[in-house]
């Protein structure tokens, strides 16, 4: 019985069937109603908070452990910095005295959906906007999760003793006038850990905004792995490799 079911999460975890993209979907789905729910709650806090992010823990340590479950190495798949992060999301939702701020490590769980090849070949077959803007929804997505889990260290390492840093508001204003190098000099964090936490912000900050920009501005390219010499990235309307010559085969709206 047990054998059954664990056939079936992989299923729908890792099969091609259309349930198990509807299930992905589904997942993905409640990834991004989680996400937008722990960025709300964590401005505006309300009675019910905690009884919802129970709940989201509770679902979120049931998916965790069927992952795991149906994983040829579990215990590898536990010490990735995804399985760490999980960890780390349940607990605080669970045991909030663990720290609210934990919270938006749950973000970085998206980045691992998206970089899926499954999901993102799904991606690309069905939405032809996605598979032509990938890069520069990839780059923005790592921007945005890099924004707010700086803003969870900020805030959980500095709201106890810099009056700067009351709550998120301030932790986020304070990310993001640092990312742009604006410096307006009004919210510092306090501290060499402080200091030292600002440098990481600038340095890894600036330059995944510099790799959005750049893959804003750069012509728009389509993955598709050249059979000979392997190159990935074409023009839309590519027929040839550019590098070897090999005539190409690159999907596209108008394909048959």
């Amino acid at each position: 019985m047990a054998l059954r079911i664990r056939e079936k999460l992989r299923l729908l975890y890792n099969g091609n069937s259309r349930r198990a993209h509807q299930f992905r979907y589904a997942l993905l789905a409640f990834d991004l109603i989680t996400i937008g729910f722990l960025i709300i709650s964590s401005f505006v806090h309300t009675g019910h908070n905690e009884v919802i992010d129970a709940l989201i823990g509770v679902f979120l340590m049931l998916d965790f452990a069927a992952r795991l479950w149906i994983a040829a190495n579990p215990w590898r798949s536990l010490a990735t910095p995804y399985g760490i992060a999980d960890v780390l999301v349940i607990l605080s939702l669970l045991a909030p005295m663990v720290g609210e701020g934990l919270a938006f490590l749950r973000i970085a769980r998206l980045m691992r959906l998206f970089r899926s090849y499954q999901l993102l070949r799904r991606l690309r077959t069905d939405f032809s906007w996605f598979a032509r803007h990938e890069q520069s929804i990839i780059a923005s997505l790592n921007l945005f999760v890099f924004v707010f889990v700086a803003t969870a260290v900020v805030y959980e390492t500095q709201h106890y003793s810099n009056p700067g840093i009351r709550h998120y508001g301030d932790a986020l204003y304070f990310t993001v006038t640092t990312l742009t190098t604006t410096g307006f000099g009004d919210v510092t964090l306090v501290g060499p850990w402080g200091r030292a936490l600002s440098i990481v912000i600038m340095i890894f900050g600036v330059s995944m905004f510099l790799r959005l920009v750049q893959v804003l501005m750069r012509p728009t390219k389509v993955e598709h792995k050249c059979p000979v010499c392997g190159l990935k990235r074409h023009d839309h309307d590519a027929v040839h490799c550019k590098a070897c010559g090999t005539i190409l085969n690159i999907e596209d709206e108008g394909a048959a």
